[in-house]
């Protein structure tokens, strides 16, 4: 299997429904930054590789049909020149929304306490958190980034490879450019802000001992689990 499906956009911009919807829609299994954590003693010393300039593509993404969210939309342009047959799905919304989102979520100084002390520490200062510096809480800053991001994929990529995509278009336009029938059910939703914040305990202060990767794998796969479930209520894929 090799990639057909490469998401260029940046993470909390719907990149967790847009995963499950191109799972239900036959590209499937598709890469996200949950299933990395997930299985952090695995995926994380492939990813601190990439970050110290040693990207084996083929490995990190072996038995994947599509990749979303973080790690991956960071690194969307080798991965668009390592997979030159893959579509290029850029997903996004309002940038002040954006903004709120991540700055009480996966930027937020919870989380980037979480990080500061977690063994993955290297793999997201040289990845995710690798462009914002001191300048993760300022909003102007971020804002112009994330408009900048956006305009640099849709400035680098052919149209004719390129889909501009937010979730409240739903199901139409993500399948007239990947070429398949309309689901009948609804558009997944899933991974709200009030989730996400339940998600990193955003009211209670960073510990000093942070969960091992065991217990944040076996965290994450039971919430990925149950999200799925939600996303697709009742339906039979």
């Amino acid at each position: 299997m090799t990639l057909q499906v490469i998401g260029a956009g940046l993470g909390r911009t719907g990149t967790l429904s847009l995963k499950f919807a191109l799972e239900y829609l036959g590209f499937d299994p598709c890469y996200h930054m949950e299933e990395v954590l997930a299985d952090g003693p695995n995926k994380i010393p492939q990813w601190t590789q990439v970050v110290n300039g040693r990207q084996d593509w083929e490995a990190i993404f072996e038995g994947y049909a599509a990749t979303v969210d973080y790690p991956g939309c960071y690194y969307w342009r080798s991965l668009a020149a390592a997979y030159p047959n893959a579509k290029i799905i850029l997903s996004r919304r309002d940038p002040e929304s954006w903004f709120r989102s991540v700055n009480e979520t996966i930027f937020s100084p919870h989380m980037l306490g979480m990080i500061d002390h977690s063994p993955a520490k290297a793999f997201f200062a040289g990845s995710v958190l690798a462009d914002f510096g001191e300048h993760i809480a300022d909003h102007d800053f971020m804002v112009a980034y994330f408009e900048r991001w956006n305009q640099a994929v849709i400035d680098a990529v052919l149209p004719e490879r390129l889909l501009v995509f937010e979730a409240r278009q739903g199901w139409e336009p993500l399948c007239a450019f990947l070429g398949v029938a309309v689901p009948t059910i609804a558009y997944p939703r899933v991974n709200s802000r009030e989730q996400m914040l339940d998600l990193v305990g955003a009211d209670h202060p960073p510990s000093a001992e942070p969960p091992s990767f065991e217990a944040i794998g076996a965290m994450l796969k039971q919430r990925l689990a149950a999200q799925r479930e939600a996303a697709f209520a009742g339906v039979s894929a």
